[in-house]
């Protein structure tokens, strides 16, 4: 005689799919790459690969354009390399070939926790992607709240605490660079 199972049982039980649990193990790629930038939702990450495979047709298409429109190929080549530059996408603008190694983790390495991350900011992701949840980050005049904001090169040098920050008043007490008119404050 078998027990009934519990709700919390049950409830994983409808989960676990046991015809095919082997074929699970081909999505490992995607959950190393949700795990390492700390992409909470999986939609973000789908729409980070299909953008980067049509980045990737769309460099092919312009390679294989025939050879009677060099001048359009050179001035459409040219107008995309700029743009995934301006993105912060591609390192150098030299060829098409960069467009074909463009990844889903070009994208979330775009992430503002990952640019709080490079830019020294915080000690870890989990702590960035905090910060970011808690509105202690701006990017520009706006206050950002949502991980999944995609920095350009453009806003880079405009990514700053919030004026009212606990976090920038530590960083400004430790600097020892707060103003007397923020102490009375």
């Amino acid at each position: 005689m078998v027990r009934k199972l519990k709700f919390h049982e049950q409830k994983l039980l409808r989960r676990l799919d046991l015809v095919s649990w082997e074929a699970a193990g081909s999505n490992l790629a995607e959950v190393r790459a949700l795990r390492r930038y700390r992409v909470s939702r999986r939609e973000d990450l789908v729409q980070y690969k299909a953008l980067a495979r049509s980045i990737r047709a769309l460099a092919r298409r312009l390679r294989d354009l025939g050879a009677g429109s060099e001048a359009f190929r050179a001035r459409c080549s040219s107008r995309l390399l700029e743009k995934l530059w301006a993105l912060g996408l591609l390192r150098d603008t030299r060829s098409l070939a960069a467009c074909e190694r463009v990844s889903a983790a070009a994208f979330c390495r775009r992430r503002l926790p990952c640019v709080l991350l490079r830019l020294r900011m915080a000690q870890d992701l989990r702590h960035a992607v905090t910060f970011v949840e808690q509105g202690h980050v701006r990017v520009g005049p706006q206050v950002a709240t949502d991980p999944a904001l995609l920095v350009p090169r453009a806003l880079e040098d405009f990514v700053t605490w919030v004026d009212a920050s606990r976090l920038r008043q530590k960083v400004l007490d430790y600097n020892q660079e707060r103003d007397d008119f923020d102490l009375a404050a």
